[in-house]
């Protein structure tokens, strides 16, 4: 799949009048326009965000650390004479972020854990005012941060040290409240697809899901380790697994469904083997050695995993319209 795209994404370019002997490039007549217009919506974990996903590319940086190797950035390389891609995505973005509130982004100003030179960054617009009548293709994945899944990790890093690894410390304090967390996401994925389809009337519009994170057998996920997920207990990994992240999963499935989406890009069984746990591992754990935070998002090989799907489902959506 790969190499089939990466050759579609090489023969666009050749049409486009991309490859052209340097002693003839003043000659030749302008490269055309992209056939279709895609505009990529989401958090971090399309972003990129952190550095085992790329090199921010912006300059100046607008603190929404979008990164080379993030996955919007992968199918542009690869079928970038096929779409004009704009990517607005921001770390730490939530779904009314994307919907119609403006967003004030951190970049990578996390204090007392880091501090960003740069911080703070000037707000940035919803990220849904990129869209319009002229959009052929929206991907968005965002909702995380609106369950507020950054939270849980930091809380129970905190109990699990506080029970010193034993039990459900985390489930036993935030379990009750999650449904209410998961209910907001639906009402708020349902409102965003409502506003994107209101000013994208002929966009296809892909809902794309969250990757692995935390693997069925939690064994593998070390206590202390924070290249993994430091001092969260076992039984709170697997429940973050079954009754946060999987279910996080359902819930935008489900909007793409009511609400009429071109379609539910799925990334968790793919990568169902390369959670921050594994040796081969596609999500980077609360730390990617020597000194990098990375505090569970994607790394390159994660975003090349989302490159495939998304494409595919991209290339399906063209090919259908």
């Amino acid at each position: 799949m790969r190499h089939r795209l990466a050759l579609l994404g090489s023969t666009a370019a050749l049409a486009a009048g991309a490859v052209v002997p340097a002693q003839f490039a003043g000659a030749q007549p302008a490269a055309a326009a992209a056939e279709y217009q895609w505009v990529a919506l989401g958090d971090s974990y399309t972003a990129g965000a952190i550095r085992a996903a790329g090199d921010v590319f912006e300059v100046p940086r607008d603190g929404c650390e979008r990164t080379d190797r993030s996955y919007p950035q992968v199918i542009d390389r690869d079928l970038g004479g096929l779409l004009d891609l704009t990517n607005v995505s921001c770390g730490a973005a939530t779904i009314e972020n994307v919907t119609d509130q403006v967003q004030n982004p951190i970049g990578r100003h996390m204090p007392p854990i880091s501090e960003d030179p740069d911080y703070p960054f000037p707000p940035v617009p919803p990220q849904s005012e990129a869209v319009g009548p002229g959009t052929d293709v929206i991907t968005v994945g965002v909702g995380g941060n609106t369950l507020g899944f950054a939270d849980l990790l930091f809380k129970c890093t905190q109990l699990g040290a506080e029970s010193d690894g034993a039990g459900t410390p985390c489930k036993d304090a935030l379990g009750v409240g999650i449904q209410a967390r998961l209910d907001k996401v639906s009402e708020e994925y349902d409102r965003m697809l409502v506003v994107l389809h209101e000013r994208a009337p002929q966009a296809k519009i892909l809902t794309v899901g969250y990757p692995t994170v935390i693997p069925e057998d939690t064994s593998k996920c070390g206590f202390g380790d924070l290249t993994k997920f430091g001092t969260i207990t076992q039984g709170d990994l697997a429940w973050l697994r079954q009754d946060v992240l999987q279910p996080l999963n359902k819930a935008i499935e489900k909007s793409a469904g009511t609400q009429d989406a071109a379609g539910f890009v799925d990334l968790y069984t793919s990568s169902q083997d390369h959670s921050a746990c594994d040796t081969d591992k596609w999500v980077e754990g609360l730390v990617t050695l020597p000194d990098q935070l990375s505090f569970v998002h994607p790394n390159a090989l994660g975003h090349r995993n989302a490159a495939d799907h998304v494409e595919e489902a991209i290339l399906n959506v063209i090919a259908g319209a």
